[in-house]
């Protein structure tokens, strides 16, 4: 089958929702069964790293994926500098920091930065090319470690690639710590979640079941134009961390 057909295919589908939805649920479910089984003896730290040294985001400019690109981080570069200034941070622990692709765009002067991440090889990476007096890279688990001190724990294009019992328990130790803001990606127009297998990826908004959180300080829409503006809700929201519900 040529490509052109393959494409009025897809068009024809979607013209269908009932078809296309059953056929993107069947597809949902095939990957997260295909993730489970690969993985089923491994742990997290497993699973990231063998996504990072493989490039399976597959962005040629950021093996974070095309999320971290320079593209796709426009508005943020733009806005998190504001925030920073607006709530007088001066202390910031980005988990996870990825390879720092675009944040290495952000004049951190005045700011201690500390980038933690699950995967060794973009720690050492990072340290040996970005490390300075008051930047500092460390090997972090999300879900395991105690977290560093800092005013504010940003955590974008993580949770989305969280199964929702990972979530509860990366949101239950952030919530540990002495930090006073929590910002972290949101897809605000979204009225339901899905679970997935840790390593996939979905949709999230941290207002809706089972997560509950309240309304957030404010919301940056980072103006995603992935997957033909699918994805236009997505956000970056700011929250107290005392706002972070407690899960049993």
């Amino acid at each position: 089958m040529n490509m052109t057909k393959i494409k009025n295919l897809k068009i024809i589908i979607k013209k269908n929702k009932f078809i296309y939805e059953k056929i993107k649920k069947s597809y949902k479910v095939f990957i997260n069964i295909k993730i489970k089984l690969k993985y089923l003896f491994g742990t997290n730290k497993d699973i990231f790293t063998d996504i990072y040294l493989k490039n399976k985001w597959g962005d040629e400019h950021s093996f974070s994926g095309s999320g971290s690109n320079l593209n796709q981080t426009k508005t943020v570069l733009q806005e998190l500098p504001i925030i920073i200034r607006k709530y007088k941070i001066k202390s910031i622990l980005d988990i996870p920091c990825g390879d720092f692709y675009w944040m290495k765009e952000i004049d951190f002067k005045d700011i201690n930065y500390i980038g933690g991440d699950i995967v060794s090889e973009i720690v050492n990476k990072n340290l040996s090319q970005f490390k300075k007096s008051n930047v500092h890279f460390r090997l972090i688990d999300l879900l395991l470690d105690d977290l560093p001190d800092s005013e504010l724990i940003f955590c974008r294009d993580c949770l989305v690639h969280f199964s929702n019992k990972d979530i509860f328990k990366a949101l239950s130790n952030i919530r540990k710590t002495n930090a006073k803001y929590f910002m972290t990606t949101n897809f605000v127009d979204r009225v339901q979640n899905e679970d997935i297998a840790t390593g996939s990826w979905r949709t999230i908004n941290l207002c809706k079941p089972p997560f509950n959180f309240p309304e957030p300080i404010l919301s940056i829409l980072e103006k995603c134009t992935e997957g033909d503006n699918l994805f236009s809700d997505k956000a970056l929201s700011l929250w107290e961390l005392g706002q972070i519900p407690k899960y049993k």
